[in-house]
């Protein structure tokens, strides 16, 4: 029997870009859904991850935290589903880079701008993304007339890139430049994300119906 996969998550979370990952895999899985201000601080919770924060994987006994770790994770774990290249090879490398720089400047970038904390000129280079264009100019290169953003097919560095990009179109914090809106046109059609995105917003529907 192999490992369950557990997914701690919230419907208004980061862990939908981990219920993305987890359709595309097409394996079994169980979600259990925690609550911001309770069950993300319970002592049970918090033996999986400190930090009180999803989302969070279990798989069988591995546990794994950070949103881009899981899809790592899971790409590797379950190598059927063809979600990493073949590591050593140029798309791998364009895997990595991009998954991390997703992960890295990007999400650090975006964060400081919406809270008015970017670096200013004379400090930038004491923080990873440098400056909010230069970061924005670079994911622009990455996907500007690709299909996909390593190599040419699809991968785990797509869902949290493109979830990355489809975010920040959806709310404003990325510019609607064109590249970024063909590229996320592509990714958002795909049939795991139309799953994960009807349950995660089914579970929202209830959750504020409780309230």
């Amino acid at each position: 029997m192999s490992a369950e996969l557990v997914l701690y998550s919230n419907p208004r979370s980061r862990g939908r870009i981990a219920r993305w990952l987890m359709e595309e895999l097409g394996q079994p899985y169980r979600i259990e859904y925690l609550d911001y201000a309770t069950t993300m601080h319970s002592p049970e919770f918090l033996r999986l991850n400190p930090m009180g924060k999803v989302p969070a994987l279990r798989h069988g006994e591995a546990v794994v935290t950070e949103t881009a770790a899981i899809c790592a994770y899971l790409a590797a774990a379950f190598p059927q589903a063809s979600l990493q290249p073949e590591p050593g090879t140029p798309a791998h490398a364009a895997y990595l880079r991009w998954l991390f720089f997703a992960a890295g400047p990007v999400e650090a970038a975006v964060t400081a701008k919406s809270l008015g904390l970017l670096a200013p000129a004379e400090k930038r280079a004491m923080v990873g993304y440098g400056d909010f264009a230069s970061v924005m100019d670079a994911l622009e290169g990455a996907v500007k007339d690709r299909e996909y953003i390593a190599g040419d097919r699809f991968s785990a560095a797509d869902v949290y890139v493109g979830a990355q990009i489809g975010w920040g179109l959806q709310f404003g914090s990325f510019e609607p430049r064109p590249a970024f809106s063909a590229y996320w046109a592509k990714l958002e059609a795909r049939p795991a994300f139309q799953r994960a995105k009807a349950l995660d917003d089914e579970a929202m529907q209830q959750q504020q119906q409780q309230q």
